[in-house]
């Protein structure tokens, strides 16, 4: 409590150093900044509002009817669990691996986990557990086929599983989920996923996610906002039944699109040709591959709010920055490989909220950079009230934000750390966008040590050089049109 009366009053304070001729001297400059925000605030409450309604009324009737319709039809659904392990400590693979095991023993038309490892302790953890399960339900329709890889990537562990499930002869009515060897899977998955997927439009879905990262602090508040805001997204983009990302931690195919070649060879090896880096070739991802893949052949994608998995995070670097950053990196530089050739598809066949939302992933890189940008330069050149101003309306806006966050979310309250890593995520994920957007070809897991090459050669140092002097001369030619429409010159 007394964190956000310090908070409040701080905004306060800063709103008081306004001087009263200070609208007067960046007259411009503030409409171009009230645009800007009018037109983001404008977007956050159409999604806000489609969240709402989508989780509140049209989820509800759409869940009913996909029941009856399953319960109606009486198909058999046969579910294929696919997990993926990689140097994860046994403390997670044997949580993650039980709830796998649970959730198949009462699967209702019966399961097959294909379980990917690279290390023979993995494989003998696994079966001690699945050893376990059987003698709790020996009765259960589950069978485990253990699948030893090389460490090539968990692309190619994907493609490999995925062709050992196509040779069960999967049908339409079953279905694939794939799990991450630190994600644990709800107990009634199947019986809720199963049911979606009577529906003949429908090619996959994905469910909310929680966090579980035993060490408190700023890492630990940023992941469970960062889920916090998912949810909302993923809500408002669940009304359009089209959302844009199948999360890699666990969602759920067709098993006949999930076996298809076509499909299973996009896992393995996607790639895109870049008019400058020529083809880039696709490390990491594979969520955005499969989700690609969907879209293009016109495809819905479903999010079930009410279905959720738990993943366990640890911190890839000492601090919280050097984390931040890591991650974003690899988030970001996913999403954007992927958003230009989305862009690309007709907005009749995806959707045109769709379609628009994609487009908003480029545009929002560059509104998000305006407002400091301008805020800056004006309190240079007008008059030095307008910075603290400005942090004040940043302050007080992000702090309605996170209200309205937490509240969708069922929560009454939040540590005052949010509002700062609300901003910290919205403007240092805008550079880093801004940064990878131009640098496509820089890719690493976190875990893994793929990477684009050991050494940059000679062309790949060319190409560096370009890559900067295209983000220089973006950001130049970005920051002389704000000054023109800001009457600074």
């Amino acid at each position: 409590m007394l964190g956000h009366l310090a908070y409040l009053s701080t905004i306060i304070i800063l709103a008081s150093m306004a001087s009263s001729n200070m609208l007067g001297q960046a007259k411009e400059a503030a409409m171009v900044v009230g645009a800007l925000g009018l037109w983001r605030y404008s977007w956050a409450a159409i999604n806000y509002t489609r969240a709402i309604w989508f989780r509140r009324v049209a989820h509800p009737r759409r869940r009913a009817r996909a029941e009856q319709r399953f319960a109606k039809a009486g198909t058999p659904s046969r579910a294929f669990f696919l997990v993926t392990s990689y140097k994860i400590e046994p403390e997670v693979t044997m949580p993650v691996y039980r709830s796998v095991f649970e959730a198949a023993e009462i699967a209702r038309d019966g399961a097959t986990i294909v379980a990917s490892v690279v290390d023979g302790s993995d494989e003998r953890l696994i079966r001690q557990l699945f050893a376990a399960s059987r003698i709790c339900n020996p009765d259960a329709d589950v069978e485990l086929i253990l699948d030893r890889i090389p460490g090539t990537g968990k692309r190619d562990a994907l493609a490999r599983s995925l062709q050992l499930i196509a040779r069960q002869a999967p049908t339409a009515h079953d279905i694939v989920i794939f799990v991450d060897g630190d994600s644990c899977v709800p107990q009634d998955l199947v019986a809720r996923a199963a049911p979606v997927f009577t529906d003949p439009k429908v090619g996959a879905l994905t469910t909310d996610e929680a966090v579980d990262i035993p060490k408190p602090g700023l890492f630990r508040d940023w992941f469970s906002l960062r889920f916090d805001q998912r949810q909302v997204m993923m809500c408002s983009m669940g009304l359009s039944k089209r959302v844009l990302t199948l999360t890699g931690r666990m969602s759920v195919f067709r098993a006949s699109l999930a076996t298809d070649p076509d499909f299973i060879s996009m896992v393995q090896s996607d790639f895109i040709e870049h008019w400058r880096l020529g083809r880039v070739n696709f490390l990491t991802g594979d969520d955005k591959s499969t989700w690609f893949w969907l879209m293009r052949e016109g495809y819905q994608m479903i999010y079930l709010p009410d279905v959720q998995s738990l993943s366990a995070e640890t911190q890839p670097k000492p601090g919280f920055f050097d984390s931040a950053s890591v991650l974003m990196v690899r988030w970001f530089g996913n999403m954007m490989r992927t958003n230009g050739r989305a862009l690309q598809l007709p907005p009749s066949r995806i959707g045109y909220f769709t379609w628009w939302s994609i487009l908003d992933q480029r545009v929002s890189i560059w509104t998000t950079l305006s407002g400091p940008i301008l805020a800056l330069t004006a309190a240079l050149i007008f008059d030095l009230s307008v910075l603290p101003a400005y942090i004040a309306w940043v302050m007080l806006t992000r702090y309605f934000f996170v209200w309205a966050i937490t509240l969708f979310r069922g929560r009454a309250g939040f540590p005052i750390t949010y509002p700062f890593l609300l901003y910290f995520g919205q403007l240092f994920g805008a550079l880093v966008k801004s940064y990878v957007c131009f640098r496509l070809d820089r890719q690493r897991w976190t875990r893994q040590s793929s990477s684009s090459g050991p050494r940059p050669s000679f062309a790949q140092r060319v190409s560096a050089a370009g890559s900067l002097h295209m983000h220089a001369l973006t950001i130049g030619w970005l920051t002389l049109g704000l000054f023109w429409f800001a009457g600074m010159f």
